[in-house]
């Protein structure tokens, strides 16, 4: 029986099937590395306990490091340990049932579980305290907190928005006091104030870009 495909022909056949599996297995990974891991920008994510932020930060005025207490120092923000919940709620609505699962965590020692929110691929080397130190203000990334009645994602965190800032930081810089305020406006152009900052903070902007700078 003569040969249906000649030797070119099956080879052709051998990579195309290698190139359509090898495309499929990257679909896949790429989507659960970009998006899988992550809540929708905009959807306020269901946790345990419904912690408002609109109500801790923009009503009773909590400053963001009474609770993400690493914040300046560290790598993470921190989640706060159920013992800085029950400072206050020791004394305050601590019978209602919404703050069960606090009071269980505090007799149980068993931290809460709560849902991440702004979450990296592993790939990704990002550090709070160095943004911190330089000006950026919290609301860059997590957008206005204050306002927001049940946390969610503000931004894609993608790397063409972190390039974003990284190529133009000067558009995003503010005070050091000013950091961790809602809503802070500059009194001036902001462009301006952005480069006194630069030179002031001492940001070298020729190497924000590198690969290295976020991929360690």
């Amino acid at each position: 029986m003569a040969q249906v495909f000649s030797r070119s022909h099956v080879l052709a056949l051998k990579l195309g099937a290698l190139a359509v599996f090898g495309a499929i297995f990257v679909a896949l990974l790429a989507w659960r590395i970009l998006i899988a891991p992550h809540p929708a920008v905009g959807a306020p994510v269901e946790q345990v306990v419904p912690f408002s932020h609109r109500h801790h930060v923009g009503d009773d005025g909590f400053d963001c490091r009474y609770c993400h207490t690493s914040v300046e120092t560290s790598a993470f923000a921190g989640i706060p340990p159920t013992h800085v919940c029950m400072t206050c709620h020791s004394q305050l609505f601590t019978d209602q049932p919404v703050l069960a699962p606090v009071v269980q965590s505090l007799r149980s020692g068993e931290p809460i579980h709560w849902k991440r929110i702004h979450d990296l691929p592993d790939f990704v080397y990002f550090n709070h305290g160095i943004h911190v130190a330089k000006g950026v203000g919290c609301e860059e990334c997590h957008g206005r907190v204050d306002e927001m009645p049940l946390t969610w994602r503000e931004a894609p965190l993608t790397m063409q928005w972190c390039l974003d800032c990284h190529r133009n930081p000067a558009m995003h810089l503010r005070p050091l006091e000013h950091v961790f305020d809602m809503g802070w406006k500059p009194g001036e152009d902001q462009r301006a104030l952005g480069e006194r900052l630069v030179a002031q903070y001492h940001i070298h902007t020729s190497t924000l870009t590198d690969c290295s700078t976020c991929h360690r």
